[in-house]
This record gives structure tokens, sequence and C-alpha cells, in this order.
């Protein structure tokens, strides 16, 4: 998920073939956006179960479009992830760049709330709603993070082809500390803007966006929606070699002493849904980095080292592996004090979680069984035994 990306040439004449495996239960279709005919082909590709169907058009209009599956309901096909990019390059095709990559924004529908562990059922009430459980890029949380992410080196131009399958969400794509040199909002080709900071993709709907690396270091693409790419899932990440400009970005010169006014832990709640029971060690292992992606990555970083001055690292934490009870009582209660890790001195704010027992229980064993701690486990009884009430502000 996304469907594979279609790559023709304007004027081409294209030949689909749409087959429904005789396992299905349900008819497909696809309606593409770059054809010009009734129902973008949908009509013409409805295909039963056991059947296959062609049709053919002809490309008539250069730029990026969105292709999806258009049998009712429609939003629980599209809700399912039935939806890719077709790109329909114009005569002269587009100018050569270092990287191309291919991203899809969908939101979708859960019968369980988000971070609900096990095969969750679409809500067609929740889709009617609009309110969904996740919002993420090409399918999955943390499908581009990590050992997944995209990559560039410095002075490498970028063309990302940006589309929002829906199927009830506008996206505000952004990559956070980067300026697009070119949008083709909306997939025109025709019409290019330049020097942008966020560009706003509409459902069913594309963008292309361009630039060149001016230094190294990961940069977050998000929704910035923000509380999609942070609670939802809406994040990727794309991570730059190559040698640091100073004039172009200094990093942290100094680092002074201000003390601000009002103290008191802040409180990140979760809803409050238990999760089944891990029933081994390595269950909780996996369902922790699920945890993990969700409600820590952002400032522990996918590899576990944090952010150098601001976010203690987790990979070989002394701290961490120096007391697990001291752990537990950190991630419930918060913490606002200077502490050092791995001779590191560290002096932020580390809100309160409202997590049910059982995703503390398995983040914790996912922390301490990677990026070479200590193998411990944390279970739910530890975590109900010393758990502290957070603080309200």
């Amino acid at each position: 998920m996304p469907g594979k990306f279609i790559r023709i040439r304007e004027g081409d004449e294209v030949e689909m073939h749409l087959d429904n495996h005789p396992d299905n239960k349900n008819p497909h279709n696809i309606d593409l956006h770059a054809v010009n005919g009734p129902g973008g082909g949908a009509a013409a590709s409805l295909t039963a179960p056991g059947h296959s169907s062609v049709f053919s058009f002809k490309a008539l209009n250069p730029g990026l479009f969105v292709y999806h599956c258009a049998t009712a309901p429609v939003a629980m096909h599209i809700g399912n992830g039935m939806y890719g990019m077709i790109l329909v390059e114009p005569k002269e095709g587009l100018p050569k760049v270092d990287h191309e990559y291919y991203l899809m924004q969908g939101d979708f529908y859960t019968e369980g709330k988000n971070g609900e562990q096990g095969l969750q059922p679409f809500s067609m009430a929740k889709v009617i709603d609009e309110k969904p459980e996740y919002v993420v890029f090409n399918g999955s949380v943390g499908s581009t993070v990590g050992d997944k992410a995209l990559t560039a080196k410095v002075g490498e131009t970028v063309r990302l082809f940006v589309g929002d399958g829906g199927p009830n969400l506008v996206s505000s794509f952004h990559v956070i500390g980067q300026i697009f040199d070119t949008v083709y909002p909306e997939g025109n080709l025709s019409l290019a803007t330049h020097n942008v900071q966020t560009t706003a993709i509409p459902a069913g709907g594309a963008a292309i966006v361009q630039f060149q690396m001016s230094v190294p270091g990961t940069f977050i693409i998000v929704d910035h929606s923000i509380e999609r790419a942070f609670n939802r899932g809406a994040l990727a990440q794309l991570k730059v070699s190559g040698p640091e400009d100073k004039l172009v970005y200094s990093g942290k010169q100094f680092d002074l002493v201000y003390q601000p006014e009002g103290t008191g832990i802040r409180v990140a709640g979760q809803g409050g849904v238990p999760a089944p029971a891990a029933a081994t060690k390595a269950e909780r292992i996996e369902r922790g980095a699920g945890v993990f992606a969700n409600n820590c990555q952002a400032c522990h970083q996918a590899d576990g080292q944090g952010v150098p001055a601001a976010f203690p690292p987790l990979a070989k934490s002394d701290y961490l592996n120096g007391d697990k009870i001291r752990a537990i009582k950190t991630v419930t209660g918060g913490l606002e004090t200077k502490l050092t890790v791995n001779g590191h001195e560290f002096n932020g704010v580390m809100p309160a979680w409202s997590l049910s027992d059982e995703d503390i229980a398995d983040v914790l064993t996912y922390v301490y069984n990677t990026w070479g701690n200590s193998g411990l486990e944390v279970t739910p009884a530890e975590v109900d035994a010393y758990r502290v009430k957070a603080k309200s502000q």
C-alpha cells in the first residue's frame, strides 16, 4: 500500500487490465483521475470476483493523478488503502533529478482505538464522521522511518511525488527544516510555484515537490495538521549525508540558563483502552515497537539515540538499565529535573504518559531489548505497582 506507481507519457495509448481474484468477496474497479471518460474508467473496469476487465484510454493531459477503487461503498474501499498514483509526463519528459520518491497519505478508520492491538475491522461509522484513528504515509505507522527512511546526499535534488488517497482528510504537506524550491500544486505540471513551506493536498489530489539538500541531517516529513504526525502516524524521514555547511546552518551555538515562570509536569494523555495481554516476552517486544513508534519516536528517534542536549538517548542508557522501577516511575509520572545519561547532562521535561499498564510494559520491554540494552522484561503488574499518578497543572 499504496498501489503501484504508474508512469506514462502525454499522448500514450494505455490498455488497462483489472483482475479480481476468485477468493475475493466484493467487486472492484479503478477510477483513474488521468482518464477523460465516464467514471475515469470505473464503469468499464467494474469486475466481479473471478473475472478480468479490460479498457483503454489516451493520456491527453500531463500531470500527477490519483487512482482508486470506486466501488460502493467508495469510502470503505479507499479507506482500506485501494489507491495509488499515475504520472503522465509531458511529451518532453521531466527534468532529471538525483532522487524520486513516492509518498501517499491516507486516513484509516478502525473499530479499535489508536494503538489497540490485534486485527482491527473497518469502522463505517468513523469514516462517515470523518474521525480516523490513523493518518499515515504509505499504508502504516513507521513505513518510511529508520532503516526504511528516504535517503539523499548534500547537493542532491530530491523530487517527491505526493498524493492524498483520503478518503476524507486534506494534507498540509511539510518537510521540517526544508523549503520546497519548486512545487507543482495539485499535480499541475503547467503551474510551478517556488520557495514554498507547506503545500495543501486535497483528498484525491496530488502535488510534486522538489528541493536541493543543503546540509546533512534527518529531516522529518509530516502532515502539518500536527496532531496527525505525532499521534496518528503521519510522519516519515529523509536522511541526508554529507559535509556540514555552518554558514547555511550552524547548529546550536550556545546553551544558556533560562528560568521560566511556573513549573509542573505536563501530562500527555492517551485513551485508556486496555490492550489484550501479551502472551510472551517476544510478543511484548513486538507490541512495544508499535507503542514506541506512536508515542516516543518523535523525541527519542527511531534509532534510540535521542537528540543531543534535548532528548536523552535510550540506546545503551545507563539511566534506564540502572533501575527498572525508576524507569516505570519516569514514564508514568513524568520528569522535570536535571539528569545525566551516558555522561551527558539533560535538563528538559518528560511528560507523564497515561498509557495503559500493558502499553507501558510493552514499550519499556521493547526499549530494554533494543539498541544494546539489558534485556529486561517489564510486566503490567510491575507498572501497576510502581505507577505514579500524574500531577495536573
